[in-house]
């Protein structure tokens, strides 16, 4: 068997107590979860899930540039690009 290390990571207690309460449903403890998620990392050669920005969707770049244009443009006031 492979020597095991101890590995110090920090998370805000709200969300270790839920990360536990979901990995245990999977009959797994988050020291189990996180060598699932390194192994995965691995075999991969990359993060094994997509990291996800809404702020940079096709959608919001979207609305971001039509507001831009339309302030650019004088068809809007700033008030309404900061309630939009």
């Amino acid at each position: 068997m492979a020597e095991t290390i101890n590995v110090t990571i920090r998370l805000d207690r709200e969300i270790k107590e839920n990360a536990e309460k979901l990995f245990d449903d999977f009959g797994m403890n988050l020291s189990t979860a996180f060598n699932v998620f390194v192994r995965q990392a691995l075999r991969q050669g990359k993060i094994p899930f997509e990291i996800y920005d809404p702020f940079y969707s096709e959608k919001n770049q979207t609305r971001l540039a039509r507001s831009i244009a339309n302030a650019e443009a004088g068809r809007v006031t700033v008030h309404e690009l900061l309630e939009g």
